[in-house]
């Protein structure tokens, strides 16, 4: 699935818990598949192939976006929570800049990003892995694109955007802030601005990392370099542009 389907219920629609869901139970096929052990040889071959083939239609659909800031949090918050609200300005404040949003696709942070970047003019991505049948991407995808492989997702999360924004969000936010920052940390990829918005959610894991992390040595205070923190939509905005202007010699 390349663009988003006529839909004749949002993920608004649905009931509280079937959001809390999203993406959180996809069909066991692909990737289920892959990962549960040694397999015929040619099993393993044939996988091979349509992993090459996801990651070329990713390549094709992604190409020409443009200038691209994704977005990481929960699918669990209302359009009502403070955190979509601010999420639906940054959206709103990114795509007045300039910049595609590309998100997960789904609801919560994901569909008020994306809420923000079409009321802001620009264009609006949704990226995610292969969902339940009842499940649907929000609607306000101008591109939406179903991956069967979590780690071809990332990729094209990570490929294709020149700046990452993380709200409040639970496991897979984790991961994805995580593995960003190890990816720039061992420079995998270039200095991108990592952006942490929310104070009060993150702030016990800055404690936990300070704590922790820095006065165990199992990081360096300078590696916290990597990750701005701000509730400010505009100062988000400035660290962005700055770092694109940088990247550009201008």
């Amino acid at each position: 699935m390349d663009d988003a389907p006529q839909q004749t219920e949002s993920t608004r629609e649905q009931s509280p818990q079937e959001q809390k869901e999203w993406g959180k139970k996809p069909p066991q096929g692909s990737e289920h598949h892959l990962l549960k052990g040694p397999r015929l040889r040619r099993q393993e071959l044939y996988t091979t192939f349509r992993i090459f083939f996801e990651f070329i239609r990713g390549f094709r659909r992604l190409h020409f976006i443009g200038p691209c800031v994704t977005v990481f949090g929960s699918a669990r918050f209302d359009e009502n929570h403070e955190y979509y609200k601010l999420a639906v300005e940054v959206g709103e404040k990114l795509a007045e800049a300039g910049f595609a949003v590309m998100t997960g696709g789904g609801p919560g942070i994901m569909e008020a990003a994306n809420r923000g970047a079409r009321n802001g003019g620009g264009l609006s991505l949704g990226c995610n892995i292969e969902l339940p049948m009842e499940q649907f991407p929000n609607p306000y995808l101008d591109r939406y694109i179903d991956f069967n492989y979590f780690f071809v997702r990332k990729v094209m999360l990570v490929k294709y955007s020149d700046a990452f924004i993380v709200m409040p969000g639970g496991f897979g936010t984790l991961d994805e802030i995580f593995e960003t920052v190890v990816l720039i940390q061992t420079g995998k990829i270039e200095k991108f601005p990592i952006i942490i918005m929310g104070r009060e959610f993150w702030k016990p894991m800055r404690e936990f990392i300070d704590k922790s992390l820095i006065e165990g040595g199992t990081i360096s205070p300078e590696d916290m370099d990597l990750i701005h923190l701000t509730d400010d939509p505009d100062e988000a905005i400035a660290i962005i542009a700055e770092a694109q202007a940088r990247r550009n010699g201008s």
